[in-house]
């Protein structure tokens, strides 16, 4: 499949909207999780639990698109670590002075998480000069080019194996990742029972404090969903839409209701593991994931101009949507009436922050000077 032909795989194009969506959907439910009012709690939260499975869809196109690679190791990188470190390098320094200047200019904002009295000029520059270190809160959303990067890198390596494999080993190797799936709850169980490994480490598998590459670190996290995607595309499930519907729908379900019970009961008993809530590769998004990627890919979805348009803007709105939904939150609140359910809140943000950054990435997608940025 050559690249040129890549872009145009219509279930491809929409199932990258639908994840785009989802990823500016989940951000803008955020600010109703840590509230006293229960109603905007369950709301805010049910959303977020349905859109949980964006960045693993993400990582499964990266696998149907880029596995196996027919470039060599230099020339990959350079095509693709290249187009990811422009807008990286540039987002991570713009939005923390367009967080500084929106600020500012509104007076303050009421968005939850946010302190307005430290976003001082002094403050942005210092998030934006030392933003190869890492994210911080304004670039929260660059959390994942820093990941697919490092997908990038093993890519052509597990590309040469991919080439040879047969399909048997290639099915065993995801066997395996889907066990680690499970470990989180190993480890959180684990820690409520009070196991103790090495003095003062409750961790699992080998990993301490002096070592976080336990047994399967090498074959978890968003590795599999890459390899998953690929091998879904080589060899998609020969099933009927009665068969397919009968699996999918129930998965759906209980991964969505295991995913919302999990903060639940994380806030409710152990709000000290409540970063367990916010795990990718873990059973329960994993049920939510691959029943929409084997449905989006059943559909066969025919290519069509509007489709592919707002599929290639999708990096970009991914890239800058998290300033306009803070924006969109503080709009909301002060047109919408008070008592308002979250779901209404979230669906209109999500709806217009999705349609303000589509026109600014269409409009930077038409000069070469900033198509780079957003593509």
């Amino acid at each position: 499949m050559k690249e040129s032909e890549r872009s145009h795989i219509g279930w491809i194009d929409l199932l990258r909207c639908m994840a785009c969506f989802f990823v500016v959907a989940s951000h803008c439910s955020d600010p109703f999780l840590f509230t006293d009012n229960h109603s905007d709690f369950v709301g805010g939260w049910a959303i977020g639990s349905i859109v949980r499975c964006s960045v693993p869809l993400f990582v499964m196109m990266s696998g149907v698109l880029l596995l196996p690679t027919s470039l060599s190791l230099g020339n990959f990188y350079t095509k693709r670590v290249k187009r990811l470190a422009i807008p990286l390098v540039f987002w991570s320094v713009a939005l923390p002075f367009l967080f500084y200047l929106y600020i500012h200019l509104a007076g303050g904002t009421s968005f939850p998480f946010i302190d307005s009295s430290t976003y001082t000029l002094e403050a942005a520059c210092r998030k934006a000069f030392t933003f190869f270190l890492n994210f911080n809160y304004d670039t929260t959303p660059l959390w994942y080019l820093y990941m697919l990067i490092g997908l990038y890198f093993i890519i052509p390596i597990l590309s040469t194996w991919i080439k040879h494999a047969p399909r048997v080993e290639v099915k065993n190797i995801l066997l395996i990742w889907g066990i680690t799936l499970f470990l989180p709850y190993v480890e959180l169980a684990a820690k409520e029972l009070g196991f103790i490994g090495y003095p003062g480490n409750s961790q699992i598998f080998g990993m301490c404090d002096w070592n976080i590459f336990g047994t399967f670190y090498y074959i978890s996290g968003f590795i599999g969903y890459l390899l998953l995607g690929y091998y879904w595309k080589a060899y998609p499930p020969q099933w009927n839409w009665k068969k397919t519907l009968c699996i999918c729908i129930p998965a759906f379900v209980v991964g969505v209701a295991l995913t919302f019970l999990s903060l639940d009961l994380l806030l409710a008993y152990l709000p000290q593991q409540i970063s367990f809530a916010w795990h990718f590769a873990i059973a329960h998004v994993f049920l939510i994931t691959f029943p929409i990627f084997i449905v989006v890919q059943k559909l066969n979805v025919t290519p069509s101009q509007v489709l592919t348009k707002v599929a290639s803007a999708t990096l970009g709105i991914y890239l800058c949507h998290f300033i306009f939904i803070h924006i969109g939150y503080d709009l909301f609140q002060y047109i919408l009436p008070p008592t308002t359910p979250a779901f209404i809140h979230i669906l209109c943000n999500s709806i217009t922050s999705f349609g303000v950054c589509y026109a600014i990435v269409t409009i930077m997608l038409r000069f070469k000077l900033t198509r780079k940025l957003v593509a």
